[in-house]
């Protein structure tokens, strides 16, 4: 495999139509290796064809592709890039462990060698004790879980997840959520979600696509080095609010994002902001829910021009 370039996925003005429908227009983007990546955008923006092109189910009508130096659907891939569809669906008759190990072999392990990974994989998501239990034997949240499972056999250097968490429970969303995390070193993850607070936690870049047009997001990007946010939300805020915040020292401008929350927007060598901001909560009777460091992503997104 060639390892001449930097980055482990290379997109290069991606188009792709179905028909008259433009679902990919001109999409360029690179991701480097130990980033865990944000696929964002309302329904139908273009999410499921550019993961289905990264993965060679789809050939783009235009541009290029490299993940890990290859063409998508190169053989070299196989096994190296892994991918979990929103519906994916373990098989109701079977036992946990003979579909994994039954997975394992297809990757072209041995049977050995596709037991030890599943027994390897089953730990990872914390069910070892389900590898005889049958899928229907288990709950939704246990089941994408195993899912989950099944995209780590062998050790895949980037795994897509689509929509990882949807549906489940807290517990089972925690757990999915800490074990993205705690395997982002070695792995590269490209999420795709409608939930922000949760693609906030675990990624640093956010790509956003809308119509099949994508751009491009670091997480709490800055407007320029010089330039740090605030995010405060508040139960009942006063008309005065907004205009009191503006007048705190190294403050630049502040935005009523939602009807309880402000983005404050400052110097960033203005110090101890925070601690001004509390103290003017408390010297007129604001009572804060939250004082965010930084700029959430819903609103980096979304802000009202």
């Amino acid at each position: 495999m060639s390892t001449s370039t930097p980055f482990v996925i290379e997109v290069n003005e991606l188009t792709k139509h179905f028909g008259s429908k433009c679902a990919l227009d001109k999409v360029s983007f690179t991701i480097d290796q130990g980033h865990t990546i944000a696929l964002v955008g309302p329904n139908g923006a273009g999410k499921t064809t550019l993961f289905s092109i990264l993965c060679g189910f789809l050939r783009a009508d235009s541009g290029a592709v490299r993940v890990l130096g290859q063409t998508p659907g190169d053989s070299s891939l196989f096994g190296v890039l892994s991918a979990l569809p929103q519906d994916a669906q373990l098989d109701p008759r079977f036992s946990v462990g003979k579909q994994l190990t039954f997975y394992g072999q297809l990757q072209g392990l041995s049977r050995v060698q596709a037991q030890q990974e599943t027994a390897r994989v089953l730990e990872q998501v914390d069910l070892s004790n389900q590898i005889n239990a049958k899928a229907s034997e288990l709950s939704h949240g246990m089941r994408k879980r195993i899912c989950i499972a099944q995209a780590l056999i062998g050790k895949p250097r980037i795994v897509l997840l689509d929509e990882a968490t949807a549906g489940l429970d807290p517990i089972n969303a925690k757990a999915i959520r800490t074990l993205v995390a705690d395997l982002s070193k070695d792995i590269t993850f490209i999420l795709s979600s409608h939930d922000l607070s949760e693609l906030e936690r675990l990624c640093d870049t956010v790509l956003y696509l809308e119509k099949g047009e994508l751009t491009s997001h670091q997480r709490y990007a800055q407007n320029g080095s010089d330039i740090a946010f605030l995010t405060l939300q508040v139960k009942q805020p006063d008309s005065q609010m907004q205009s009191h915040i503006a007048q705190l020292a190294g403050v630049k401008q502040v935005r009523q994002s939602q009807p309880d929350e402000f983005v404050i927007e400052y110097d960033a060598h203005q110090n101890a902001l925070d601690i001004a901001l509390l103290e003017l909560c408390h010297h007129h009777g604001w009572v804060y829910k939250q004082l965010i460091n930084g700029n959430t992503l819903e609103n980096q997104l979304f802000a009202t021009p």
